[in-house]
């Protein structure tokens, strides 16, 4: 298994249709730009696990609050279909909180959609608490 931040068009491209389970409305044609587009304005970047080809892929950003101080937070987590159950999701995750700490961030966070309990029971196994609600408004 190898775990790489995607850097270049085809590193970001091999992420794409991972990343499409999780997110279906993503367009193939747009995929490279808008993670570009998220990468200059937000310091948004995909993180890829491969064994050999991409089995899991987070898309993360780091950022800091008045509240807790500097975090990682993990806006996307996806494992493919097919390579569920197998501990990529698993082996992702544990890097993504190493590389948190190396980066000196005080917590990861994620938000998760109240339908993915199966998604919920993962976090929580890996020792994730309920912290908080996210609320939205469409506007």
């Amino acid at each position: 298994m190898d775990i790489k931040i995607a850097t270049t068009s085809a590193q970001i491209e091999s992420c794409f249709a991972v990343l499409k389970e999780l997110r279906p409305h993503l367009v193939a044609t747009e995929f490279v730009s808008t993670i570009t587009r998220l990468h200059q304005s937000h310091g948004f970047c995909l993180v890829y696990l491969c064994a050999p080809d991409v089995k899991a892929v987070a898309g993360i950003r780091m950022a800091e609050w008045l509240y807790r101080g500097k975090y990682l937070e993990i806006e996307d987590l996806v494992t493919a279909t097919n390579a569920r159950s197998k501990g990529y999701g698993s082996t992702l995750f544990d890097w993504l909180c190493h590389y948190a700490k190396q980066h000196d961030c005080k917590q990861v966070r994620l938000v998760s959609g109240v339908q993915r309990e199966d998604a919920h029971r993962f976090y929580l196994g890996k020792g994730m608490k309920y912290e908080a609600k996210y609320f939205s408004l469409n506007i």
